[in-house]
């Protein structure tokens, strides 16, 4: 990785796994961090050893009052890192009445990228899943209000959701001539604490898995470091390069046709100003 003397990262979801590692690393390569997490008393027990390096802030995507707090407070950064997210879970709802995926994992992120566009100087990275495969984007019920609630599809349309905003918002970045850039990336099959909060039997079954297959949480945010800190490609999608994208060192990464309808990504982007109440402003 490049030297990041004098860059400032926000990273959400810092208190562990994915995004503990990637504040480790940008830390230990000379960069300024912002961990934003719902946890602050984890954050903080990773962002001690960092020292100077590293500031915690309270962020739960999960609100949409908390999003709006920690962008008003929220200093210029060079880099929006949205990592945060949950998996598989059982119906849940947030404080704003989302599903608990979609608006933890795409709305949340999406109100607070909208919010802290004209602090972020360079680029956004949006951490999708390859998982994003069994996704289908429901514009008629995105918060599963009407349909048999389903957490695996629920999962699904979350992170197709977020790889769809990536893509989108790259497209509205160059329409209005920003050279901001929007970027997305995935960690293949890492292991992290994302996988024992399924708060069901998968859970054990998860715990097997993360011992014969998946890579460690650090190899895991490699695909992540890539698009946010080297000459990646505006709009482009990265992950692990070795089994199945499963594991290995980072590179260019395919998606899903699905991924790629702008149409949908259109609507999706619609609602999701609406259910938010955050409309972007696209300052050149």
């Amino acid at each position: 990785m490049p030297d990041q003397t004098g860059r400032t990262f926000i990273v959400t979801g810092a208190n562990s796994g994915l995004g503990a590692a990637t504040v480790r690393s940008l830390a230990g390569a000379g960069g300024r961090v912002v961990l934003a997490c719902r946890d602050v008393a984890k954050g903080e027990r990773v962002a001690a050893p960092l020292g100077d390096r590293a500031v915690v802030r309270r962020l739960d995507l999960a609100d949409l009052a908390s999003v709006r707090e920690f962008a008003a407070a929220t200093e210029p950064a060079d880099v929006l890192i949205n990592n945060a997210g949950v998996m598989a879970l059982p119906e849940l709802r947030t404080a704003d009445g989302f599903e608990m995926q979609v608006g933890t994992n795409h709305l949340g992120h999406f109100a607070l990228t909208g919010l802290l566009l004209d602090k972020i100087s360079e680029r956004i990275v949006t951490v999708a899943s390859g998982a994003h495969v069994i996704g289908k984007i429901d514009l008629d019920d995105l918060n599963w209000e009407r349909r048999k609630y389903q957490r695996w599809a629920a999962y699904g349309q979350a992170k197709l959701a977020n790889l769809m905003f990536a893509y989108e918002l790259h497209r509205r970045l160059t329409a209005a001539g920003s050279p901001k850039i929007s970027v997305a990336a995935h960690p293949g099959y890492a292991s992290t604490e994302l996988q024992s909060h399924t708060e069901s039997l998968l859970d054990a079954v998860m715990w097997v898995g993360n011992r014969v297959l998946a890579q460690s949480a650090e190899m895991g945010s490699l695909p992540t470091l890539f698009a946010a800190t080297t000459d990646v490609e505006p709009g482009g999608y990265y992950g692990p390069t070795g089994f199945r994208g499963l594991r290995g060192f980072p590179g260019v990464s395919g998606s899903s046709r699905a991924s790629r309808d702008e149409d949908v990504a259109r609507g999706l982007w619609e609602l999701s100003e609406k259910l938010t109440g955050v409309t972007y402003e696209f300052a050149k």
